[in-house]
């Protein structure tokens, strides 16, 4: 009796394999790097620069996101949810083939078209093996951080596409320098400290001037670096505080300055901390409250941009959608005339 035909109905056997790749799969790069350029240093193994079948090559420094929060593009901008990048060794592929073709419930026409197309030169040879040195296998794999995103499972090719060393797939979006930077944007964490006030917190009083600052050290610069040793490709992506606005949380308020965007000072921070004698000075960063919060509070939210950043391999670099993270704090004013600091 001929081998049982029980495989559910799938549009390609390849997509259906792709789909079930894609929930294991990590993630994101552009041209090679040129021979004189110097990357920035490599901390940790990237596997003798190996190739693993079914999981992205491409590793990040840090190799885990530190302690903070995403930024957010106010744009509505996100980073891809996958692409294309070198997947397979003949020899990997070749490997991982023929163990879904031993499965009972493959299907002899589906299992014929594959060994056709890997195997019998229609258009491929033994999966490429007598060229192991000439090329590797690409096909989908999913940015890491978007895997519940429906879109991470459309680059996943019907079958892996042989693409010849120094150059890329044409078969979808591959994998370039760009990608790695944006891939990386996905893994800034920047800092969620609240911003000092002056009164602090709870202690506003009307028509009194709250002064606003973040220190140079709660805000510096972020970076998160990515490679794809495979492809000599590396992009490093940096966060760069620009600015805090303010949102008095009332229209009963006067911001300083009057726009609510407070720039960086020279040194880095953002505001200046309020010193004794100030009361009747206006704050270059801050909010007077002209009503009572009458028994409840003002949700101040504090913005802060970021503007981000790229270089990489072959001397690309550029410019990604700025990025924003913001904080609320709520804010007591009372209808006295004078507090202490």
């Amino acid at each position: 009796m001929g081998r049982s035909r029980r495989r559910p109905a799938l549009a390609t056997a390849g997509a259906s394999l792709a789909l079930a790749l894609a929930l294991s799969l990590s993630a994101a790069l552009t041209s090679p790097a040129a021979a004189d350029e110097q990357p920035p240093p490599t901390t940790g193994g990237i596997n003798d620069h190996e190739l693993h079948a079914g999981v992205s090559n491409i590793s990040f420094e840090p190799a885990n996101p530190p302690p903070g929060s995403a930024l957010t593009a106010p744009t509505g901008w996100t980073p891809p949810a996958c692409w294309l990048e070198p997947q397979y060794t003949p020899a990997q592929l070749k490997v991982e083939r023929e163990g879904i073709w031993a499965l009972s419930s493959t299907g002899d026409a589906w299992e014929q078209a594959e060994r056709e197309y890997y195997v019998n030169g229609n258009p491929h040879t033994d999966f490429e093996i007598p060229n192991s040195d000439k090329g590797t296998w690409w096909n989908g794999v999913v940015n890491p951080n978007r895997k519940g995103d429906p879109a991470s499972l459309k680059c996943f090719l019907e079958h892996s596409d042989w693409v010849l060393k120094g150059t890329a797939s044409t078969k979808g979006v591959a994998v370039t320098s760009e990608i790695l930077a944006k891939a990386a944007y996905d893994r800034i964490r920047v800092p969620d400290t609240d911003v000092a006030l002056s009164p602090a917190a709870g202690s506003q009083t009307v028509n009194l001037n709250t002064w606003v600052w973040l220190d140079r050290a709660d805000f510096k610069p972020v970076s998160v670096t990515a490679r794809l040793p495979a492809l000599g490709l590396w992009a490093t992506t940096t966060a760069t505080p620009i600015g805090l606005h303010l949102d008095a949380g009332t229209n009963d308020a006067d911001l300083y300055p009057a726009s609510g965007t407070c720039g960086l000072n020279q040194d880095g921070s953002i505001g200046t901390p309020y010193k004794t004698g100030d009361n009747d000075v206006t704050p270059p960063c801050g909010v007077t409250y002209r009503r009572s919060s009458t028994g409840g509070s003002y949700p101040l939210k504090a913005t802060v941009t970021w503007q981000v950043q790229w270089r990489g391999s072959g001397g690309t670099g550029g410019d990604l959608p700025s990025g924003t993270f913001d904080r609320t704090t709520p804010v007591t004013v009372q209808e006295i005339q004078a507090i202490g600091r």
